[in-house]
């Protein structure tokens, strides 16, 4: 019960719908939006691993909230996953420690990770090794996270086992990734948008009929 109401306390958000009649209301912060068990569940049920819900604009900063969920990962599978050469490199180029997990780093957005079923450890800190940058026009950089860079995680990290009920604040720059998954793991993600690199967004699951639900 208490994740349920950790949960409902940070979801508790107002929504921007990206319609001709609500652009008028982009502004107004007079009203909340409630996002149920149900929901996100639905959309966590979606095909895909990051899948995002809304996104709106809070008056300050853009503010959306995401579902992820991750199947079994191994240390070694993720040591040894294999990627092609980046067509748009980032990170370094060489370091002394590496992690043994590949992550991300996302270069505007910080994330609230709420682990909501299952259990991993994770790998936070850093930084990205022989990277690939997000391409412009990609669900990442659009939807989900803003510009960001993918790779391996190497230099000044660390790695914490995490279960359901746990927090984690993962700052914006902070690179961050998965070494060991033994069954799966699924997490909200709370992202605060301060540079507004996302646009307002309405998961299609959820339906034309999913209004603002004001109190």
């Amino acid at each position: 019960m208490k994740l349920k109401t950790c949960m409902k306390t940070l979801l508790l958000a107002p929504l921007f719908v990206a319609t001709t009649g609500a652009l008028a209301q982009q502004s107004d912060q007079s009203y909340a939006t409630y996002i149920t068990e149900e929901q996100w569940q639905m959309v966590n049920e979606l095909p895909g691993v990051d899948r995002q819900i809304v996104s709106r604009d809070i008056g300050r900063l853009n503010l959306s909230v995401g579902i992820i969920h991750r199947g079994a990962v191994s240390a070694d599978s993720a040591a040894n996953a294999n990627t092609p050469p980046a067509a748009n490199p980032c990170g370094v180029t060489s370091t002394n420690r590496s992690s043994g997990a590949r992550g991300i780093m996302h270069l505007h957005q910080t994330e609230t990770y709420i682990i909501v079923s299952g259990s991993g450890t994770l790998v936070t800190g850093g930084t990205i090794m022989n990277g690939s940058a997000s391409e412009p026009d990609s669900n990442v950089t659009l939807v989900l996270n803003g510009p960001s860079c993918s790779g391996m995680i190497v230099g000044d990290w660390v790695a914490k086992h995490v279960k359901e009920g746990d927090v984690i604040i993962i700052p914006e720059g902070t690179p961050h990734g998965w070494l060991e998954v033994p069954v799966h793991v699924d997490y909200m993600s709370v992202r605060p948008d301060y540079d507004r690199v996302l646009a307002p967004y309405v998961n299609p699951a959820l339906g034309s009929d999913f209004k603002v639900k004001t109190e």
